[in-house]
């Protein structure tokens, strides 16, 4: 128990002025209950090997103290579906501080800790419904090999939190390597507080970029890197079928995470408009709109940190955005198809399958599974049979041998998805005190490439209901 109120917080964000963040602690649920706990994560922070999660407890619900850290609110604001917000923060989190790892700094944030100065009418918690779903997709990017956040634990409580119904209230430990936003350098610029936009790309550059340091052009070097890793996010996004469903600038981090889910979904039958976030009613945040939304938010950002970074090589950085986007794309699918020669056609055989894939309504991820498999099967039909015949063509300049391009692509083309009907079974089951399919699902997803015959079903696809679930921005 020493051992974890001693732990070594960094709070670096705390040494900025105070116009950032509220100082606070958070409200704790009278009786709290473990749900779940990351033992793998837990691990990489540096926690000891032999702890017991229910001593963690405590601590998350804040009955007690880590000695070092010091929590704090942030304030930022942010183009929530294309409008501005002046004003929105963490209505809801709490950052407890930074701690060091052999993967760098990352942040513990609690989130669903209760009413801060940024609540506006909310009531700062999280239920246990949205709680599930971010800490089981917050694991399933991360082992896609795509940036996120993740979660290190979980915990419930009996107490009521009403959204559309009542339901029970829960909380989680959210680590990212910042939490810091587009939408914090929005406030910044929209509020009068432009002068403290260098404190802040400073900080940045000492926590992240220490290489930028001594940089002539230091602040748009940073931009460029910002702009990148955004670009090859959302490429890995759209490789993998994922829609995020609230891309609002405040939702996106300046590290190219995944971060803040929500009315996330995974593809099930291929639908390139597929739209997950029931609230979206334009479909702003579409799945074929990401790409586009992403530089939409690259420009939102660029325009709050006009008068800190070199105007002409901007419009350059962000007239990369593309090219960097495309990129990354066709670098993924090649893996997904087996493909390791460069062949200018590449990306026209790949729009050819999806295209078959959407008039089929075949389902995305079990489809390039297959092709993993050599099970070619499922192109039954004349235009299947097409594209297939130019794919066997294709693989002919191919000088990799066929077990290491069958190796390739079963280590891109995940067998487990954390599919929407997945993630609401695990939920109903939570909801009556039963966490094993929670637990499961947590397991499985950390090794999405792998087969496991245990599990098969969870592979297979949705029923028909699951693929009809609304999942809104409450979600």
């Amino acid at each position: 128990m020493a051992e974890l109120e001693s732990l070594k917080f960094s709070n670096r964000f705390v040494d900025l002025p105070e116009d950032f963040f509220h100082k606070q602690n958070w409200t704790p649920f009278e009786n709290p209950k473990l749900i779940s706990f990351n033992r793998e994560l837990a691990e990489l922070l540096g926690f000891p090997k032999s702890l017991d999660p229910k001593d963690l407890v405590p601590f998350i619900n804040g009955n007690k103290t880590f000695k070092y850290s010091a929590p704090l609110s942030m304030a930022y604001a942010g183009h929530q579906f294309g409008s501005w917000v002046p004003q929105l923060g963490d209505g809801r989190g709490i950052l407890l501080g930074q701690l060091q790892t052999k993967d760098g700094l990352m942040d513990l944030h609690i989130k669903g800790a209760g009413k801060t100065p940024y609540s506006r009418f909310g009531d700062g918690r999280a239920v246990l419904r949205s709680t599930i779903r971010e800490y089981l997709c917050g694991e399933a990017m991360y082992h896609l090999g795509i940036p996120s956040s993740r979660s290190l634990i979980m915990i419930g409580s009996d107490e009521p939190v009403f959204r559309e119904t009542t339901e029970f209230g829960a909380m989680m430990v959210r680590v990212a390597k910042t939490h810091i936003r587009f939408g914090h350098f929005e406030y910044l610029m929209h509020n009068k507080k432009s002068e403290f936009i260098p404190i802040l790309l400073d900080h940045v550059i000492e926590s992240y970029f220490p290489e930028l340091k001594n940089s002539k052009d230091g602040y748009t070097d940073l931009f460029e890197k910002i702009v990148h890793s955004t670009a090859e996010l959302i490429a890995k996004w759209q490789a993998f079928g994922f829609a995020h469903g609230v891309m609002n600038t405040d939702n996106m981090s300046i590290l190219g995470e995944t971060f803040d889910f929500g009315p996330f979904g995974f593809l099930d039958d291929y639908n390139p408009g597929f739209i997950c976030n029931h609230s979206d009613h334009g479909g702003r945040y579409a799945f074929n709109n990401q790409p586009s939304i992403g530089l939409w938010n690259c420009h939102a950002l660029a325009a709050a940190l006009k008068d800190h970074i070199e105007i002409e090589r901007t419009k350059e950085i962000i007239n990369t955005y593309e090219k960097i986007f495309y990129s990354e794309l066709i670098f993924i699918f090649r893996k997904k198809l087996g493909l390791f020669e460069t062949n200018r056609n590449d990306l026209k055989l790949v729009e050819e399958l999806l295209s078959w894939m959407q008039k089929n309504k075949k389902d995305y991820t079990n489809t390039f599974r297959s092709l993993s498999k050599e099970n070619h099967q499922l192109f039954e039909d004349e235009l299947g049979k097409k594209w297939l015949k130019k794919y066997k063509e294709r693989l002919k300049i191919e000088k990799t041998s066929p077990k290491e391009r069958k190796k390739t692509m079963e280590l891109t083309n995940p067998k487990f998805i954390l599919r929407n009907y997945l993630a609401q079974e695990a939920i109903q089951d939570a909801e009556n005190s039963n966490y094993e399919k929670l637990n499961t699902l947590l397991e499985l997803l950390k090794k999405p490439f792998n087969e496991n015959s245990k599990y098969e079903d969870l592979a297979k696809v949705p029923p028909e209901w699951g693929k009809r679930l609304e999942i809104s921005c409450s979600s």
